[in-house]
């Protein structure tokens, strides 16, 4: 039996006549008659049988009808479930986040889930290049980098850049809440995540650019346990704007840092020639969205 036989039968009950349950289902009697002896003989059993002008049902016809029920209705479910995740509306978003990005992606979640209320979330927090890899393996769809890293596998949305601050437990003799670099060539300092990756090459291609040797103390790509240390007085740090906003209250100071050419870009990457799902889809069309709202 098949679901389509199911369906007639669940007719042919509810109708009591093979000529309403044919009408019921747009067709003509014949064939419905062919398919309800089709599932006896399968069955080897009478489903129904004609008492008078209508068909009662068997002890074996009841125990079908209610099998049947549950076996349309969940195909129906299924169906439409599978259409609501295929257009976004239902299913799970793989997404990562870089370590030093996680303040923004809460306001594009609340967002998102105004819109889409029965999407879940997979949310994964590392470095850009191993979120890279990630997206590159298909264990995440999308992921929020820091930039620069090599993308030439992947389609890119840029998002924004920000500046950076100096974050540190001491006040500076500074005349303003604004420092350079120069000011910093005698500070420890520790940086924000590791040799090789964004945010670190983007900090020493600024000081090298000025022909400035940094006092590196420390690489930490913890930012709670970064701003603990910086915290503690064991050294000042370079960060981007949105490390700012978890600075515990009156701990430290910032000072922004004056350098134009010192700025933290922030994009979205997807893997290049293969699918999305819809859901991703969706996110993707909302940050586009939102920023050509703002432009």
């Amino acid at each position: 039996m098949d679901i389509r036989q199911l369906r007639y039968f669940i007719a042919i009950v509810e109708e009591r006549k093979i000529s309403a349950a044919a009408q019921r289902l747009h067709m003509s009697q014949p064939p419905l008659s062919q398919q309800l002896k089709a599932m006896e003989d399968e069955l080897g059993t009478i489903l129904v049988e004609r008492s008078g002008k209508h068909l009662e049902v068997t002890e074996s016809g009841k125990s079908l009808y209610r099998y049947a029920l549950q076996m349309t209705q969940l195909m129906d479910e299924a169906v439409t479930e599978v259409k609501e995740v295929g257009n976004g509306v239902k299913g799970t978003l793989k997404i990562g986040i870089n370590t030093l990005s996680s303040v923004e992606l809460p306001g594009l979640l609340h967002q998102f889930k105004a819109r889409y209320p029965h999407v879940t979330y997979k949310i994964q927090q590392n470095e850009s290049s191993r979120l890279c890899e990630l997206v590159k393996n298909r264990v995440l769809e999308l992921a929020i980098i820091r930039l620069p890293l090599e993308l030439d596998d992947f389609s890119v949305l840029h998002l924004h850049a920000e500046p950076f601050y100096f974050v540190t437990s001491k006040s500076l003799a500074a005349a303003s809440n604004e420092v350079t670099l120069s000011d910093l060539e005698d500070q420890p300092l520790l940086l924000p995540s590791t040799e090789g990756l964004g945010v670190h090459y983007t900090i020493l291609m600024a000081f090298s650019a000025r022909h400035i040797k940094p006092n590196i103390v420390a690489e930490c790509s913890d930012i709670p346990l970064l701003l603990r240390l910086v915290s503690s007085g064991f050294g000042g740090a370079i960060v981007p704007e949105t490390v700012i906003a978890q600075m515990p209250d009156n701990a430290m100071s910032a000072y922004k840092i004056k350098d134009t050419h010192l700025s933290a870009a922030t994009a979205l990457i997807w893997l290049k020639g293969h699918h999305l799902s819809a859901a991703a889809q969706h996110l993707i069309s909302m940050i586009q969205q939102s920023s050509a709202a703002i432009k």
